[in-house]
């Protein structure tokens, strides 16, 4: 079974129609939402969602609904723990995965040189300078195996428990902790890509945008000193 954990906060604007498609997925699968202190309505609509398939004959997935304190890292490894999956998959709340990607994934749990992995990356729309971000991360992801959380990061629990799970740090808690996978195993990169909503992109102002991710890809890349703060505005 495949645990999806969800870390959520103020993502009143894009969960609704996330959640409706999420559950339209076909397998065998979870979902443990993480709250960290919304102030907007996304408890409310989690707690509203009909968490039901759209279909009578397919089988009803379980949820949790858990607080943590509020951090990607935190509220992941609290997901994490609340998990029952022998797959932890950590997806965004603004991105969703491709048709059939929880299906497959079922059929790797008996694959075991399948150890960790995610997905390629696009922003939804047609700007093409959000497509010449996505296109810029997924050679970069290619090249490095360094998966980011918008990619729909996948991992078997036996390997996230063994490397300690994500370090208890503010930012970059997804890179440093793929740099901890890749010491010890391969991560597969699967097509088609996940979508992520542009809307945060696009509020932040596009050009901007590229700029920040190309100077995270940098400071990634050639170990740069570790970036401001400041640099990773919480845009909602």
């Amino acid at each position: 079974m495949i645990s999806i954990v969800m870390p959520t906060y103020n993502e009143e604007n894009v969960l609704p129609q996330n959640l409706r498609v999420l559950f339209t997925q076909p397998g065998d699968y979870e979902v443990v939402i993480v709250d960290g202190g919304s102030t907007d309505r996304t408890r409310v609509i989690v707690d509203q969602f009909n968490f039901q398939h759209p279909s009578p004959l397919t089988p009803h997935p379980s949820r949790q609904v858990v607080a943590a304190p509020k951090g990607r890292a935190s509220q992941m490894n609290v997901g994490a723990q609340a998990a029952r999956g022998e797959w932890l998959l950590f997806l965004h709340a603004d991105t969703v995965l491709p048709h059939g990607s929880l299906r497959r994934l079922n059929e790797l749990e008996e694959h075991g040189e399948v150890q960790a992995g995610g997905f390629m990356h696009q922003f939804s729309g047609d700007d093409w300078r959000l497509r010449l971000i996505s296109l810029l991360d997924n050679f970069r992801c290619a090249r490095s195996r360094i998966i980011y959380g918008d990619q729909a990061l996948f991992i078997r629990r036996s390997l996230f428990e063994q490397l300690g799970g994500f370090p208890n740090q503010p930012i970059l808690e997804d890179v440093a902790f793929c740099e901890r996978v890749i010491n010890v195993t391969s991560p597969v990169l699967l097509s088609p890509p996940v979508v992520t909503d542009a809307r945060k992109f696009v509020k932040m102002g596009v050009w901007r945008s590229f700029i920040r991710v190309l100077l995270i890809i940098l400071h990634v890349e050639f170990r740069l000193p570790v970036l401001p703060r400041r640099f990773f505005q919480d845009v909602r």
